[in-house]
């Protein structure tokens, strides 16, 4: 039994598949596996797969779960100590998995860990999606050591110490496999995006550490399994609120309702001033699923493990430090 799986959920990727997972293969060997787990792909790639890789296991889902239930359904059919959820446009190097295995060795309240993201096609910047590892302000908008908003730094080594963060991305996201699932695995109902910050704060909520290792570093794509489209747009804000609903405080989530529908309302009328109305309508439609969601929502709070306070929220808003000309993280966290 391997100590390590690396499973990349793949839907429709052959030429994601193509480009990066030669890297994967190559450089992933000894105690760890790759798992290719396919969400019922319409094109070829299953074909490709077998014909070019026909070492490698392939779990078949039955039909496309999305990000969340694909990995759920995934991990439930491997028995590693240790799952690396990788995005399918994701290339590695040589050492790149290590870190992050012996960093869940050496502490058991340690429950996930992340390598360092770097862009594929600016190899010296950051990747938008996870830079050096990520946190959260108080209205619940995401940001990360080396990325503040849309602005993303140069990686010159300002952020290689190993610290405690508040999520790592789920394109290459190394977890205990007990652990994903104690604390129920991802919300399926998110079906893409955020569902990994979502995870991370139940995993923190429960006791446990989420860790940055820039140790290790990856290259990330970008955009590549899900482009840029007002339906982002809408997963990304329904399943912020959602979120915040389950797993804030009783305090955080009043501040939340009192000032996010302003700061989301601003969102969707500067979409249309600058003639993006999906875009608009997809703010204005998340916001009516989340208050449909309400009673779910509130079941599911109540099914979140409390055992300690969170940690590494940024206690204003990033918005406006951002807007104030604050564009960099330097050591705000």
């Amino acid at each position: 039994m391997a100590k390590l799986s690396v499973v990349i959920l793949n839907y429709n990727g052959r030429h994601h598949l193509e480009r990066f997972l030669g890297s994967v293969v190559a450089n992933t060997s000894g105690d760890a596996e790759v798992v290719i787990a396919d969400n019922h792909s319409t094109d070829d790639s299953l074909v490709w797969l077998r014909l070019n890789y026909p070492e490698l296991r392939v779990i078949a889902l039955d039909r496309n779960y999305g990000f969340a239930g694909g990995y759920n359904r995934a991990l439930s059919e491997v028995d590693s100590r240790y799952v690396l959820l990788l995005n399918s446009d994701v290339e590695v190097t040589a050492g790149w998995w290590q870190p992050l295995v012996e960093t869940l060795d050496s502490d058991p309240s340690i429950a996930a860990v992340a390598p360092k993201l770097r862009s594929v096609e600016r190899r010296d910047e950051f990747e938008y999606a996870g830079a050096a590892g990520g946190y959260i302000d108080y209205l619940g908008y995401p940001f990360c050591r080396g990325r503040i908003l849309s602005k993303v730094e140069r990686d010159e080594g300002q952020y290689d110490t190993s610290q405690e963060v508040f999520w790592g991305s789920g394109a290459a996201l190394c977890c205990r496999r007990d652990c994903f699932f104690e604390v129920g695995g991802f919300d399926e109902t998110f079906f893409a995006h955020m569902e990994e910050i979502d995870l991370q704060w139940r995993m923190q909520l429960a006791g446990y550490r989420i860790l940055s290792v820039p140790s290790a570093t990856v290259y990330h794509l970008g955009g590549g399994t899900l482009p840029a489209s007002s339906f982002k747009i809408y997963l990304n804000h329904r399943n912020n609120l959602a979120m915040l609903f389950k797993c804030s405080s009783p305090v955080q989530r009043v501040v939340v309702a009192i000032v996010r529908p302003f700061t989301d309302m601003a969102e969707a009328l500067a979409h249309l001033l600058t003639l993006h109305p999906h875009r608009a309508w997809a703010v204005v439609r998340a916001w009516a699923t989340f208050i449909g969601w309400h009673r779910r929502l509130a079941m599911a709070r109540r099914e979140v493990l409390r055992r300690a306070d969170v940690k590494h929220i940024y206690r204003f808003s990033i918005v406006v430090r951002y807007l104030c000309g604050w564009r960099k993280f330097n050591s705000m966290m």
